[in-house]
């Protein structure tokens, strides 16, 4: 369904004249054009359509003889409304009295004391006096709803917003209310703990005590905090956060309402695992490895060290740069790989680079579709991506468009997807094969043959058909939401050529609500591309004077002595890289090799010769890009925990000790000279940024940016998906919970992963395979181990592992097939 076309109608509240968009419910218009407010307890914009269930909004408006719920009630051309009246005053204290009748007055004790509505409202529009007199209800409490979540049923208001929630926005279907009357009380439907990527949200939506959150529960009041906005940086989605200060230390975040961004919503991780921030595991310090044990050091000796190790290793130097890395931060990288010690040699892509012209193609200004676009286009593909692992936000945008706006969500993968119950199709292609789809994809809807590039994917053509005619039927306003994990690996070019193709097929160039939106390995992927954090482009994406080795052929080069020192900024190549053995084969041989890390990670551990602390993303400042082109800044909340320095003042001093000194004096001065040497970025300040961002492909600046050659682009045959002739394909993901973070997190460490071999019921009971056994996946010599998970929507012949844990990754084995068998 097309973007709604705002139209403004009259209507009198209280005597004022307001104008407001049609359609709009009287309690948001009133509020935000008539600056009335009227009080709600189960509305909330964003959970969706209102239900009128607490009563709490009654007014009068004219013409109707009964009082109106003003969630419920649409504003219309020459509605008069009174919110101020006898009547309305009346039904308001009522409806508070009732709903005080068993609500225990425990405002000194209760966590949401100083920032409650019930609070608010009981004071601006309850009458002061309660009549009630009989005994209050009682339930055992505080009960944990789940290890995140503590649930008080006496303090609960029935307004339904937690239930609506589940049901209505994350689709678990987990939270219910049973019994009636009096005794009805929230709980899981099977009494399981409420365990949900996005179960935090209901703490925030609560409109009393009734729901707290367990690690901040009794650590502070509303008035001995304050509130500190930034960006959370713990993946791509890059939601607005409200960080609660008390003491420098983070005791709990909170969402920051951004429309164009997260629409409100905070997955788990990035709600909780601010509690890894002050863990005593995190590196605060500067460390060494003295006798093959890490020591902590000055930062003197630390400077010292790493700044002479590097330039005796000069141009035999490689860096491998984590996607949490800022704009700053990756700039003053570049300066010091390029300019002090001579290499290109460094890389933010761990699927290697591509070719520049493709690179500049996928990002043109108009092909960029923004996130709202997710929810009112006409049609969403999502392509070669698991949205709830790799960017969590736009999982719970694509179900609202769906719900909604009738979008026509279509889901092609080699995994099964938590989206797949709620799209019109859903594909399957055997993994790494995203290619061979995307162009017989592009081939259908071309009216060309693609039964053949079907089979070469491992997909049915009957599948590639309907999704196609899925898309024709749909509308022009499409959408592909697209993994990078479709650009990378040895094909990564034919990759990109092809996903160009289908987009042109698709005639989304230029179109509104229409376009490409890549989800990206790391939080700040498409940021460091564009100031140049990658051996072959420089920044602002031209053409690097000299082209250096991508992820991959570093870790070759240090494997074979080619290179002798590694540079790791916030990256761990065992977790955030493919082939692992390689990797470790590189990091044995690397002589030097210089960590900027929060955690010390396997291949920290156990390789580093210098280790500097990292900052958190609430100690940090700088900016970041968003998939969809919005540039968006990051502000310092907190002071910096232990002897942590600033990351891009260390870097800037590592050159300057080298003997090339950038000359960064403050954070601010290199974000204002990467606004001056990137051309689409001209004209922008941190001021102008702001707390909202802004999206650059949207500038009359976006001009600047590097032409493109233009699809339709000649395709090689796609190899075959291999055939498993007894063995099975290996696949693998990254679980929304593999992250340090999430492991040094006291609260969110039961959800920490452990691997699990992910198998079609028809191949586990062929290799005698049972649910929850221990499970060996071998392939050239290497294993790793894991429970099974016999899943129903797993494709027969293919095996899923996870990647970026610790131990028994998935990075650890040589594809495409393995071998699975019983431990």
């Amino acid at each position: 369904m097309p973007r709604p076309v705002e139209k403004l109608v009259s209507l009198t509240i209280n005597g004022n004249t307001v104008q407001a968009p049609e359609g709009m419910m009287l309690a948001d218009a009133a509020l935000k054009y008539g600056d009335v407010e009227i009080p709600v307890f189960c509305y909330d914009a964003k959970i969706g359509p209102p239900v009128g269930a607490c009563r709490m909004c009654l007014v009068e408006v004219e013409g109707i003889p009964k009082l109106q719920a003003g969630c419920s009630v649409a504003v219309t051309d020459g509605m008069v409304v009174n919110t101020e009246s006898d009547q309305v005053k009346a039904a308001q204290e009522a409806v508070l009295e009732f709903i005080l009748i068993n609500h225990p007055l425990d405002c000194p004790v209760c966590d949401k004391g100083g920032e409650c509505p019930l609070q608010d409202n009981a004071f601006g529009w309850g009458g002061g006096l309660s009549r009630f007199i009989e005994p209050k209800r009682h339930f055992e409490k505080p009960l944990a709803l789940s290890p995140l979540i503590a649930i008080d049923r006496e303090r609960c208001i029935l307004c339904y917003r937690c239930v609506r929630y589940s049901q209505e926005v994350a689709e678990d279907f987990q939270l219910v209310l049973e019994e009636r009357g009096a005794d009805t009380f929230v709980t899981t439907f099977d009494g399981h703990p409420y365990v949900a990527p996005f179960s935090g949200n209901i703490i925030e939506l609560c409109p009393v005590g009734a729901l707290t959150s367990r690690p901040y529960r009794f650590r502070a009041r509303p008035w001995d905090i304050e509130q500190a906005g930034s960006i959370c940086t713990l993946c791509p989605a890059q939601c607005n956060v409200s960080f609660s200060v008390r003491d420098e230390r983070v005791l709990r975040v909170l969402g920051r309402d951004h429309d164009g961004v997260d629409d409100g919503w905070l997955c788990d991780k990035g709600r909780f695992a601010y509690q890894a921030i002050h863990v005593d595991e995190r590196v605060t310090e500067p460390m060494m490895r003295d006798g093959g044990e890490l020591r902590p050091v000055t930062w003197e000796l630390a400077i010292e060290t790493a700044a002479k190790l590097l330039a005796h290793a000069g141009a035999n130097t490689g860096a491998i740069v984590g996607g949490e890395t800022t704009n700053e931060e990756g700039v003053l990288l570049t300066h010091l790989m390029r300019e002090a010690l001579g290499s290109n040699d460094l890389d933010s892509r761990p699927g290697g680079a591509l070719e520049p012209e493709l690179l500049r193609a996928l990002n043109q200004p108009s092909l960029q579709a923004a996130v709202p676009d997710l929810q009112y286009a006409h049609a969403v593909l999502v392509l070669d991506c698991e949205p709830v692992d790799d960017a969590p936000i736009l999982d719970l945008r694509l179900r609202k468009g769906v719900r909604h706006h009738d979008v026509k969500l279509v889901v092609a993968s080699s995994r099964p997807s938590a989206l797949d119950p709620r799209a019109a199709h859903s594909a399957r292609f055997a993994p790494g094969c995203g290619e061979a789809f995307a162009a017989a994809l592009a081939a259908e809807l071309a009216g060309q043959p693609s039964a053949s590039l079907a089979q070469a994917a491992g997909a049915d053509p009957a599948d590639v058909t309907a999704v196609a005619q899925t898309l024709k039927d749909a509308g022009d306003e499409v959408v592909i939401l697209w993994g990078e994990r479709l650009t990378g690996g040895p094909r990564r070019n034919e990759g990109a050529r092809a996903l160009l193709n289908l987009a042109a097929q698709l005639g989304i160039d230029g179109r509104d609500c229409a376009g490409l939106l890549e989800i990206p390995a790391g939080t700040n992927s498409r940021g460091l591309r564009e100031v140049g954090v990658l051996p072959n482009a420089s920044i602002g994406l031209g053409d690097a004077a000299v082209a250096g080795r991508d992820s991959r052929e570093i870790a070759e080069a240090l494997a074979e002595g080619d290179l002798t020192a590694l540079i790791l900024l916030h990256s761990d190549p065992l977790l955030d890289q493919p082939d692992g053995s390689l990797w470790r084969r590189a990091l044995g041989k690397a002589t030097t090799v210089v960590a900027h890390a929060a955690f010390l990670t396997p291949a920290v551990k156990e390789h580093a010769n210098v280790i500097f602390p990292a900052e958190s993303y609430a100690e940090k400042e700088g900016t970041v890009v968003h998939p969809d082109s919005r540039v968006q800044r990051l502000r310092r909340s907190i002071a910096r925990q232990g002897e942590t320095r600033a990351e891009w003042a260390l870097l800037a001093e590592l050159s300057a000790r080298i003997g090339n000194d950038p000359a960064a004096l403050t954070c601010s001065m290199v974000s204002a000279r990467i606004f001056d040497q990137v051309p689409f970025y001209n004209g922008l300040s941190l001021d102008l940024i702001g707390g909202a961002g802004i999206r650059w492909s949207e500038r009359a600046e976006a001009a600047s940016f590097p032409s493109a050659p233009a699809a339709p682009f000649q395709l090689d045959a796609p190899p075959a998906a291999a055939s498993p002739n007894g063995l099975l394909r290996l696949g693998s993901f990254r679980s929304i919970w593999a992250s340090p973070e999430v492991e040094a997190s006291p609260a969110l460490a039961f959800l920490h992963p452990r691997q699990r071999v992910e198998i079609a019921p028809g191949d586990a009971e062929r290799l005698g395979i049972r649910h929850g056994e221990n499970v060996t996946v071998a392939s050239n010599g290497d294993s790793v181990t894991g429970l099974a998970e016999v899943r129903a929507g797993a494709p027969e012949g293919t095996v899923f592992l996870q990647n970026a844990i610790p131990g028994d990754s998935a990075a650890q084995l040589e594809g495409p097939l393995v071998e699975v068998r019983r431990s």
